[in-house]
């Protein structure tokens, strides 16, 4: 038998165990009453007790339940108006995640009384009762676990790699592993399976120095989806921001957080830094027509931007139904509470932001110095975290915001996908803009004062074609997800190398497999830091679905079997180690261009086939296609990258001096190979680099 709550403190919000009991608080400013639901297991129908918190301190309501321990289930309900004219859409008969909760005991199913009723005033109690859709969901709801307290810092040896020397690898926690033949069946798709040996021998042979997981904070499916037959697989629908994602986990409830622990601890043991995936711009509450499981029920006008002229409805920035009110007090620090939770308790290394420009936008209009992004500045607890911005959102006019965000962030940059992808598919006059991306971006962050570290160079990313489909592919082929191929971007900037899909066309395929190596040699030996997505070393397909997000099956999941003596992974590889040793493609400043005092060479000469230099007016040449690139180098000497994007062979002439061929996408070759004379062809749609031999 529980004790009697007492008042309780007001901070830290969420369900905090102390010797006395449990602590509950739960910041709602426009709620009348709070009420706690204690379960006595997540598969009750009903909750056994009640408890209300009387305590109010500002906007917090709280209270302290004797006699608990961690381990208990529990919800909230929470009373208020129901004005949607006003913004208000509270419901006293449905229970609600705690925002706040750190693992999850049950997450919700759906039913008719998971969504949020639509008249415009709240109906009387006759109505209400008669009403199927105010019928309660105590069967139904998402449920918390009360969490045991873990010390700040909690151990981790972080790697602490810098930017400079960053390989990122974009995975997803289960496609990484649920067909990987080496890890044991029943840790696949989990935490600790991707935490495995054979998945941390293949990442350091790849050089990789942190990896970025596709959302691990718990989330919801769409009921669209689930009639479907279909889930969310990628997990952007968070419904919890500090609770890891159970069905990750090999163990139920809160044992999920123990082992996310134990992941990030066996990378950081292998050097890899863990970079998560975060969805702090909308949750899977959808729009006004949504679910109510957590934020919409306990203070709606507070979480959600709402339409300034309908407050009925919602700001939607995201495309995903709602915004959430990052200028607001209250969910600044919510976010930030999140943030340090994951990098002090559970060894986090570093952020992606999806949809970040929304997280930044006051009155519609982009600030880099918002509330949340000053608060994160601020922040000792987030210095020297690593953050990455996927620039953009769904406002109307000016959505893309790359290189605008603070000098502390780095960003996805999809000027360099588009340029690169453009370039070996042979489009006409992308030299410059080629150029430009290979030293760094600097017309998008010099001028910012920020270092080529700014720019998160990709080709490929979970949200669009993978490697192997780029070159096979030019047109989507979606139809699996259910929406009539209708989502999914079109302009990809792919092609198919002459058929469409599978070929069995033996100048096809070889054309192909050299084009994705000239796409990760350009990634891999660009200024900047290379993100590399999982499968594409080694040719993964998703036989041309662009927006596989609602596909938890074999289109998603990493076929390791494609790895198996695959040539392509060897030259990844190799590639990743020549960046290594090479400061030119790894150094934090931009190239000048001016001669060194004692050498007399720079730190970057562009040259034409001809071995004649570039300069300002050459660039304006519409016959510029074939381009090279002569870099100062290190002690070793200078390194020629030489870059031949059209069909026909290209004999560039190189500086005076001995050459090393050092790769050659032709022959995907990566081994040292001496090359004697001035004079090299390089073939149709491929590029090579060569060291200087002292």
């Amino acid at each position: 038998m529980y004790l009697a709550a007492s008042t309780g403190r007001p901070y830290p919000l969420g369900s905090s165990p102390c010797a006395a009991g449990v602590n509950f608080a739960l910041y709602s400013e426009h709620a009348t009453s709070v009420t706690v639901c204690l379960y006595d297991s997540a598969s009750d129908e009903a909750p056994a007790q009640l408890i209300r918190l009387e305590k109010r301190t500002g906007h917090v309501h709280h209270g302290l339940v004797h006699g608990l321990r961690p381990g208990q289930v529990y919800g909230y309900r929470v009373e208020g108006p129901w004005s949607p004219a006003s913004g208000h859409r509270f419901d006293r008969r449905k229970i609600l995640l705690d925002p706040y909760a750190r693992a999850i005991a049950r997450a919700p199913s759906w039913g008719p009384d998971s969504y949020s009723y639509e008249a415009d005033e709240y109906p009387d109690p006759a109505a209400l009762d008669r009403d199927p859709r105010f019928s309660g969901n105590a069967a139904s709801a998402p449920l918390g676990i009360v969490t045991a307290t873990v010390a700040a810092g909690g151990g981790f040896d972080r790697p602490g790699t810098s930017w400079s020397d960053t390989l990122i690898y974009e995975a997803h926690v289960r496609g990484l592993t649920k067909l990987h033949p080496d890890v044991a069946p029943e840790l696949r798709g989990t935490f600790a399976g991707l935490a495995s040996e054979p998945v941390l021998h293949h990442l350091c042979r790849l050089g990789v120095t942190a990896i970025e997981l596709l959302p691990v904070q718990h989330h919801v499916d769409e009921h669209r989806l689930e009639k479907l037959g279909l889930t969310n697989y990628w997990g952007y629908q968070t419904l919890s921001y500090f609770a890891p994602e159970p069905t990750y986990s090999s163990v139920s409830g809160a044992g999920a957080v123990a082992e996310f622990r134990g992941m990030v601890r066996r990378f950081h043991e292998s050097g890899i830094e863990v970079i998560l995936d975060v969805v702090y711009n909308h949750t899977g509450e959808l729009g006004h027509d949504g679910p109510t499981l957590s934020f919409r029920g306990i203070d709606n006008a507070t979480y959600y931007r709402l339409q300034p002229c309908d407050k009925r409805r919602y700001m939607d920035l995201t495309g995903c139904g709602n915004t959430l009110n990052t200028g607001h007090p209250a969910v600044v620090q919510l976010v930030l509470d999140s943030l340090r939770y994951w990098v002090t308790q559970l060894g986090v290394d570093g952020f992606r932001f999806d949809l970040a420009a929304s997280l930044g936008r006051r009155g519609g209009a982009f600030d880099p110095w918002s509330p949340l992004f000053s608060a994160i500045q601020q922040d000792p607890a987030l210095h020297g975290i690593k953050l990455i911005a996927e620039p953009w959102d769904l406002a109307e006019g000016d959505a893309c915001q790359l290189g605008r965000f603070p000098v502390e962030w780095s960003e996805w940059n999809c000027r360099f996908r588009d340029d690169v992808r453009r370039f070996w598919r042979g489009d006409s006059g992308l030299a410059p803009a080629l150029a430009t991306r290979l030293a760094g971006s600097s017309d998008l962050f010099d001028m910012r004062g920020r270092s080529p570290c700014a720019s998160v160079n990709f080709v490929t990313a979970h949200d669009g074609f993978t490697l192997a489909d780029l070159v096979s592919y030019t047109e989507k082929r979606n139809l699996a997800n259910g929406e009539s191929g209708r989502d999914g971007h079109d302009g990809n900037h792919s092609w198919n190398c002459g058929c469409e899909g599978p070929s069995s066309d033996e100048a096809v395929l070889a054309l192909r497999e050299r084009q994705q190596r000239n796409l990760l040699a350009t990634l891999l030996l660009s200024l900047g830091v290379p993100m590399l997505t999982a499968g594409d070393e080694f040719g993964r397909t998703q036989s041309g679905n662009n927006n596989a997000y609602c596909q938890d099956n074999e289109v998603s999941w990493v076929d390791w079997s494609l790895a198996e003596g695959s040539p392509l992974v060897d030259f990844a590889a190799a590639l990743a180690s020549v960046r290594r040793s090479e400061c030119s493609f790894r150094q934090g400043m931009y190239y000048d261009g001016e001669p060194d005092p004692v050498t007399g060479r720079k730190d970057v000469a562009w040259i034409r086939p001809d071995g004649a230099e570039i300069h300002d007016a050459g660039w304006s040449d519409p016959d510029l296609r074939s381009l090279g690139a002569v870099y100062r180098g290190s002690g070793a000497g200078r390194i020629a990258l030489l870059l031949n994007p059209g069909k026909e062979p290209c004999d560039f002439v190189l500086p005076d001096g001995a050459w090393t061929l050092l790769v050659d996408t032709w022959t995907a070759s990566a081994r040292p190979v001496p090359h004697s004379g001035r004079r090299i062809l390089v073939r149709g749609r491929s590029l090579a680099l060569l060291r200087e031999t002292p």
